[in-house]
């Protein structure tokens, strides 16, 4: 019966830490990205539902998460 390779712990472990890795660099760059916006992106988004700033936010959001997995992959 062969082994299941991705089912091993050093594979498992392998990806948690790749996700953390990730899930961290994409944090660090939505900061860096809301830092350099002359306006709080939250308020934006969320009190005065500007809705188009949100569909920016989303595309960059997806942008950085592509790169990010390339990256690590």
């Amino acid at each position: 019966m062969p082994a299941i390779e991705w089912l091993r712990p050093a594979a498992i472990l392998g990806s948690i830490l790749y996700a953390l890795i990730g899930v961290v660099i994409f944090w660090l760059c939505f900061v860096i990205v809301d830092k350099i916006t002359p306006y709080d992106l939250w308020r934006e988004i969320v009190e005065k539902q500007n809705r188009a700033l949100g569909m920016v936010v989303a595309a960059m959001c997806l942008g950085i998460s592509i790169i990010v997995a390339a990256a690590i992959h």
